[in-house]
C-alpha cells in the first residue's frame, strides 16, 4: 500500500490486493453463505461448499471486493491520519491477472495556520449612538400599541377615531348578503373597508345616519360583487378613541412581563433595542468585506468532495433560474454543462474556503452555538413565521439544514464581536 499526500486535505490510497487475498476471502464468505442457503435437493445448511461457489458466484465475488476494498481503505485512513469529511472514492479499480489494482481518494480536514492578521480585515467602525429623544419616541409608541379604547366625548366623527356603526349595503337596489352589521368597531383610516367608506363616515354626528356610495374593486375577493356599485345605509352608534397607556412602572411591568421592573428599566431595554438595530445596519456592508478580506488573505487546501458537493448546490439554485428550454440546451450538451459547471467553480471554493476559516477563528475567539441558542432560534422564527417549531425543527432535520443554520450563527456571532472589539478600541 502506498499513500499520496496530495495536500493536506486530499489524500490518495494505492493498493494491490492480491488474486490469492480475494481467493481466501471467497472461501470465507462461501462458507457464511454455506451456513444458511437453501438449494432444491439439499436440506439448509449441508449445501456443497462447491454448489455454493458455483450457485452464488457473482454475489460472493462481490462481497469479496468489497470488503478487500474496504480493508484497503480503513488501513489507509490510520495512515492518513486525519479527519474524514467526506465519502472516500474509488477513482481506480483495475482487474489483473495476479489481483486488483484500487486507488482511493480520501478527503480530510484540511490543516489551517491562522495567525493574528485577521483582525487587519476588521474594517474601523463608530458604534452609533442613541438620543434620549428616541428612547422617548419609542417608548410613545409602545404606551400607544398598550392603549385601551374608550367612549370619547367628541360629537363629530375624526380620522383616527373608532366609529361603531350599524350599517346595510344594497347592489342593484337589493340588500347584500353578508353586507350589513349592528354596532360594529371600524377604525377610520385603517383601510379596513372598501375604498372611499370611511372617508364618507368623516365629519358625522352620533346618532346620525347617512347613505354612503362605493365601488367594489375589479379585484374583489366576491366575484359577483367586483367592479359593481354599492350604496351603504350607515348610522354612527358611537365615537371611540385610543387612550395610550400611561408611561409609568406599570407600562414597563406589562411590556416586560416582569412584576418588579420599572419605568427605568424599560427605557434601558428600549435603549438596547434602538442600539441592537442601528448596530445590525452598521455592521452588515462591514461583514461583507470582511467576508472578502479573509477569503483572499488565507490560502489553504480544500477537500475536492466537498467542493463538488457545494458546486452541486449552486448549479440547482442556478439552473432553477433557467427557463425549461435554457436548461434542456445545456443538459443535452456536454460542452455547455461543462462550461456551466466552471463557471460557478471558484465560487464553490470560497464558500468551503470561507467555512473553514470561520470555523477555524470561532474556535481561535472562543465562539460557540449551544444546541439550547440553535432550539432558541428555531422556535422564534417559528413563531415570526406563524408555524408550529415542531415542524420547522423536522424540516431542518430532514433537510440536513441545523449545521448549516449552526454555521450562519456562528458566523454571525464572530463578527458581531470582531466589530465590536474593534469599536471599542
Amino acid at each position: 500500500m502506498e499513500i499520496q499526500k496530495i495536500d493536506s486535505a486530499n489524500s490518495l490510497i494505492k493498493a494491490k490486493i492480491s488474486k490469492q487475498k480475494l481467493e481466501e476471502k471467497k472461501k470465507k464468505i462461501a462458507k457464511e453463505i454455506a451456513k444458511k442457503a437453501k438449494l432444491p435437493g439439499f436440506r439448509p445448511g449441508k449445501v456443497p461448499l462447491k454448489a455454493v461457489e458455483k450457485f452464488y458466484k457473482d454475489e460472493i465475488e462481490r462481497e469479496a471486493i468489497g470488503e478487500a476494498i474496504r480493508e484497503v481503505l480503513n488501513e489507509g485512513i490510520k495512515e492518513i491520519k486525519g479527519e474524514v469529511i467526506a465519502e472516500p472514492q474509488v477513482v481506480k479499480f483495475e482487474e489483473k491477472d495476479d489481483g486488483i489494482e484500487v486507488e482511493i481518494k480520501v478527503f480530510t480536514r484540511p490543516e489551517i495556520n491562522i495567525d493574528d492578521s485577521y483582525k487587519e480585515c476588521v474594517p474601523d467602525v463608530n458604534l452609533p449612538e442613541v438620543s434620549e429623544e428616541e428612547v422617548e419616541e419609542e417608548i410613545k409608541k409602545i404606551a400607544q400599541s398598550m392603549s385601551e379604547t374608550k367612549v370619547s366625548n367628541k360629537d363629530t366623527l375624526e380620522k383616527g377615531d373608532i366609529a361603531v356603526i350599524t350599517f346595510k349595503g344594497f347592489v342593484d337596489g337589493k340588500e347584500m348578503k353578508n353586507g350589513s352589521a349592528e354596532h360594529y368597531p371600524l377604525e377610520i383610516g385603517s383601510g379596513a373597508f372598501i375604498p372611499g367608506f370611511e372617508d364618507q363616515l368623516v365629519g358625522m354626528k352620533v346618532g346620525e345616519t347617512k347613505k354612503i356610495k362605493v365601488t367594489f374593486p375589479e379585484n374583489y375577493g366576491a366575484k359577483e360583487l367586483a367592479g359593481k356599485e354599492a350604496e351603504f345605509e350607515v348610522t354612527l352608534d358611537e365615537i371611540q378613541e385610543r387612550v395610550p397607556a400611561e408611561i409609568n412602572d406599570e407600562l414597563a411591568k406589562k411590556y416586560l412581563n416582569k412584576e418588579d421592573a420599572t419605568l427605568e428599566d424599560l427605557k434601558n431595554y428600549v435603549k438596547d433595542s434602538i442600539l441592537q438595530r442601528k448596530k445590525a445596519e452598521v455592521f452588515a456592508p462591514l461583514k461583507e468585506k470582511i467576508l472578502e478580506c479573509l477569503v483572499e488573505k488565507y490560502d489553504i487546501d480544500l477537500p475536492e468532495a466537498i467542493v463538488e458537493q457545494e458546486l452541486d448546490v449552486i448549479i440547482g439554485n442556478e439552473a432553477a433560474k433557467l427557463t425549461p428550454a435554457e436548461l434542456k440546451e445545456i443538459q443535452e450538451n456536454p460542452e455547455k454543462l461543462k462550461e456551466f459547471r466552471e463557471k460557478f467553480k471558484n465560487e464553490a471554493k470560497d464558500r468551503v474556503k470561507l467555512t473553514f476559516i470561520i470555523d477555524a477563528l470561532a474556535k481561535k475567539e472562543g465562539i460557540e452555538v449551544s444546541d439550547d441558542e440553535l432550539s432558541q432560534i428555531i422556535y422564534y422564527e417559528a413563531l415570526i413565521q406563524g408555524q408550529n417549531p415542531q415542524d420547522v425543527v423536522k424540516y431542518y432535520q430532514e433537510n440536513n439544514l441545523l449545521p448549516v443554520l449552526k454555521m450562519n450563527l456562528i458566523e454571525e456571532k464572530l463578527l458581531n464581536k470582531l466589530l465590536e472589539e474593534k469599536a471599542n478600541k
